[in-house]
């Protein structure tokens, strides 16, 4: 049974005044915590990482100049209600706006945890149509909130009226639900998404902390992966929950040896009431760093901030170019790793 009030989390943990003093408002998300969650946190530490991404504190209810609830400007990229726009080649479906577990960090606080439910049939209609009308899009992320709030028969629904639309549609499976109620997951569930055989699937978690991989997380992660969807993970730095090379190391090497590749470390988006979780980015950066001094390709996210005002993704690691073309010798001059120079050099003709 979830936690949905401070009354209700005072007898889990014993609440510092910082977390007492939070006012839902405007600028947040509600509160509401599993009890597979809930179990994982430390309850006399105040400073604990998973304790730090689900319990609210005030400083949810202070914001600054520079955020804004809609940073990635996917409402004047939306057609409909529901459907987001912003890439040439792939949308954003959002499902429902409800989770199983809000995140404190959550960069999509416009819109999650209104409780308008889940997508109305004209709004995955207008979807289906808009998607039969543009070819060019190749790929939909399926996110919210969290899709899997749906039922099973739901889920079957909305996906088969996209693939009627578009077959050879990917599908992006974006959800929390391995991380804050794994028991979600079963056997009939991927069998689902296993009967729209037309295209691939890919499940998108976001593990942010060596602990979230629990038992029962991994082995719900495991039957996507059995079945042929592969696992990929979008980590958030966050400030006091994992914004160190050690803690990040230990993640991403544990993701990767449990079938899930780590395929992005997002910088905090600039959303309202979340400045107390934004790394800053010369720190940021150090950690890319250090992070791609420890760990193979395989292990190594891509550390990237999604620019403000719909500027879309980029790269936030650092160059290694220390002295471009020279066009007499036809060299590059580049700093290693681990900091050593190396020269390439490039063909004369």
């Amino acid at each position: 049974m979830s936690v949905t009030s401070l009354k209700q989390l005072e007898k889990h943990l014993n609440l510092t005044q910082d977390e007492l003093s939070w006012k839902e408002g405007p600028l947040s998300v509600p509160l509401c915590i599993t009890d597979h969650y809930l179990s994982l946190i430390d309850p006399d530490d105040p400073d604990d990482p998973l304790r730090r991404q689900v319990v609210p504190t005030c400083h949810e209810n202070m914001t600054d100049d520079a955020e804004s609830p809609d940073p990635l400007q996917e409402v004047p990229h939306s057609h409909g209600e529901r459907l987001v726009h912003r890439y040439r080649s792939r949308v954003a479906f959002l499902a429902t706006d409800i989770c199983p577990m809000y995140c404190r960090h959550c960069f999509r606080r416009r819109f999650t945890g209104n409780m308008m439910g889940p997508a109305t049939e004209r709004d995955i209609n207008d979807a289906a149509a808009y998607l039969g009308s543009h070819p060019e899009i190749s790929e939909m992320l399926l996110t919210g909130g969290d899709p899997l709030t749906l039922s099973d028969s739901q889920l079957d629904h909305m996906i088969g009226v996209f693939r009627k639309a578009s077959p050879r549609l990917i599908i992006r499976i974006c959800t929390r639900y391995p991380i804050s109620q794994p028991d979600r997951i079963t056997e009939d569930l991927v069998a689902m998404f296993k009967s729209h055989s037309s295209a691939p699937f890919y499940l998108m978690t976001q593990f942010n902390h060596p602990r979230e991989l629990t038992e029962k997380s991994i082995r719900a992660v495991a039957m996507f992966v059995d079945a042929g969807i592969p696992a990929m993970n979008q980590s958030v730095l966050l400030r006091g929950v994992n914004d160190n090379a050690d803690t990040l190391e230990e993640l991403c090497n544990a993701l990767l040896f449990n079938r899930i590749k780590p395929y992005y470390l997002f910088q905090g988006d600039m959303v309202s009431g979340t400045a107390y979780f934004r790394v800053p980015l010369r720190k940021g950066m150090e950690i890319e760093q250090e992070l791609r001094r420890r760990l193979s390709g395989l292990a190594m996210p891509s550390y990237t901030a999604d620019l403000p005002d719909g500027g879309g993704k980029v790269p936030l690691c650092g160059s290694y170019i220390i002295k471009s073309e020279d066009k007499e010798k036809g060299s590059w001059t580049f700093r290693t790793p681990d900091g050593g120079i190396r020269t390439i050099t490039d063909p004369q003709s």
